[in-house]
């Protein structure tokens, strides 16, 4: 398998566990702390920083540093980007032949 399949399938990968959904669904209102993520989530933190290398190597989510708390936030380029390959991966091509070849 080629490269851009195993970058493509990151973006898979991280919407398809329901914790991570959950993470989400949590950054949705604005950037978070991971202690602030930690609890209503009932992770600890080794699961927690698992869960945010998936997210933050999809493209989805960005983190950053402030001191020894790293802060998560929704990327707007990753969710761009995670529509449009889903839509590209998921269109037939216009001139595409529908008869199977070994049929014909």
């Amino acid at each position: 398998m080629g490269t851009i399949y195993q970058e493509q399938a990151k973006v898979f990968k991280a919407l398809c566990d329901p914790k991570r959904l959950a993470i989400l669904e949590q950054l949705r209102s604005g950037e978070k702390c991971a202690c602030v993520l930690q609890e209503p989530l009932n992770l600890t933190q080794s699961g927690l920083s698992y869960h945010m290398k998936i997210l933050c190597d999809s493209g989805l989510v960005v983190s950053r540093q402030e001191g020894k708390w790293t802060h998560y936030r929704l990327s707007t380029s990753g969710r761009d980007y995670a529509v449009e390959l889903l839509k590209e991966l998921t269109t037939p091509y216009a001139e595409q032949e529908t008869a199977c070849h070994c049929c014909g």
